[in-house]
């Protein structure tokens, strides 16, 4: 009796130790993933802030706007305009000197940020008084600030008229 169970024990033992072991095959197919950094891609070189919060904050305090990104990981359209916003020297540069950054994968608790539904990649600009800026948008009627890659001069465009119109209204 004994001995048959020492056998049973012998043979779980054996066998949950085989669980544990990974296999030789998975690792190298497994793809080597890079740490997250706050610009998910649309602009390493870029200072990025963390919360919406701490965004509206800097903006105030250092008379920028801000430029606020939602996105998905996942969607498509957003990974597009991701690479070109991030491939974009001009944008880069303007993002990088001019602007208080923030991309969001989540939606924020300001109904203010989606004054028109809640679809990605979508683009909105804040004023240092924190107000949204409803009068800077992109070109479609049913997505107000939305852009595609097709409309990244739209963009750009935008971008100077938020900056101009900081420095002549305030």
């Amino acid at each position: 009796m004994v001995k048959g169970l020492m056998s049973v024990l012998l043979v779980l033992v054996a066998v949950s130790s085989s669980f544990g072991k990974p296999e030789k095959n998975s690792s190298a197919k497994k793809e080597k993933k890079l740490p997250q950094t706050l610009s998910r891609g649309w602009g390493d070189e870029l200072t990025w802030t963390q919360t919406y919060e701490e965004a509206l904050f800097r903006a105030r305090s250092s008379n920028k706007p801000l430029l606020v990104i939602h996105h998905l990981e996942d969607c498509p359209h957003s990974q597009a305009m991701k690479q070109i916003f991030a491939n974009n020297k001009e944008i880069q540069k303007m993002a990088g000197e001019d602007f208080i950054l923030l991309n969001l994968v989540f939606e924020t608790s300001d109904k203010h940020l989606a004054p028109d539904g809640q679809y990605v990649p979508r683009f909105i600009f804040v004023d240092p008084s924190l107000t949204v800026r409803a009068d800077i948008t992109g070109r479609y009627g049913n997505r107000l600030y939305a852009y595609e890659p097709a409309d990244i001069d739209l963009l750009l465009s935008n971008m100077k008229k938020a900056k101009k119109l900081l420095k002549t209204e305030l």
